[in-house]
């Protein structure tokens, strides 16, 4: 039986990743903070024949969170989907610095602790997958979301240098870059919101993309494609691209 673990399961795109992979050969080990949303989540994939492990926990707690991987086993599949989100005011005050400081904490180094936790088991067995959560903003960082893009360039950094030093030891690491995903935590983000994409449709492409192994999961298009020539072009004229899309703290 395979075995799945999806931190953030609660969030938009982490239910909708535990309803993709629910089936009869899958237990799905399903990490949230909302005990009642877990749940319901929980019934939905049980109800479709996978065995089902839930857990609250903040993924802040170093301590508590590295005793509970710890107690898992061997995994096939980390999906490590957890994060948060804050961003600058209208009037571009700075972000709140206890919300930077938790976003850093959520969406980087529990993150980066999660995969240390699990890898040794996948590394006996010479065998894995482990999928991190970027965002497409890790390709040029956008003026209204400074720390985000700052959190989810640094975790494709570390996916893709985990990808090159575990690939011979037959472990496989994928960045996954949604652009707008339907949830609440989209909603909230000031700025234009292009081509946005249901959880149902990202999840779809997210295992289509994993079950392909590529190192980089990114969607929608024409969205990657233009936020990947951002990161290519004189710094000058991105910046420029973007306050004309309307990324400013004024919109």
């Amino acid at each position: 039986m395979r075995r799945i673990l999806i931190t953030g399961a609660t969030s938009a795109i982490g239910s909708a990743l535990a309803r993709e992979y629910a089936a009869p050969d899958v237990t799905l080990i399903l990490h949230g903070r909302r005990e009642d949303v877990l749940a319901r989540v929980a019934r939905t994939c049980t109800a479709r024949g996978a065995v089902v492990q839930r857990h609250c926990l903040d993924v802040r707690d170093g301590p508590a969170l590295q005793v509970w991987l710890e107690g898992l086993g061997a995994l096939d599949l980390v999906v490590i989907n957890a994060g948060m989100n804050t961003h600058v005011g209208s009037k571009g005050e700075p972000e709140p610095w206890d919300e930077v400081d938790a976003l850093l904490d959520v969406n980087l180094k529990a993150s980066m602790r999660i995969a240390q936790t699990i890898l040794p088991a996948m590394r006996a067995r010479r065998r894995g997958q482990i999928a991190f959560m970027s965002s497409l903003a890790g390709y040029f960082g956008l003026p209204i979301t400074p720390a985000y893009s700052a959190s989810k360039a640094g975790i494709k950094a570390y996916g893709e240098a985990l990808r090159g030093w575990l690939a011979p030891e037959g472990i496989h690491v994928s960045v996954i870059m949604p652009g707008y995903v339907k949830s609440p935590m989209c909603d909230s983000m000031p700025g234009p919101k292009p081509w946005v994409w249901t959880p149902e449709r990202a999840a779809r492409e997210i295992r289509r993309g994993l079950t392909r192994d590529r190192a980089r999961i990114s969607f929608p298009f024409p969205l990657n494609w233009g936020t990947w020539w951002l990161a290519v072009l004189p710094a000058a004229l991105s910046h420029r691209i973007v306050r004309w899309m309307g990324y400013h703290p004024s919109r």
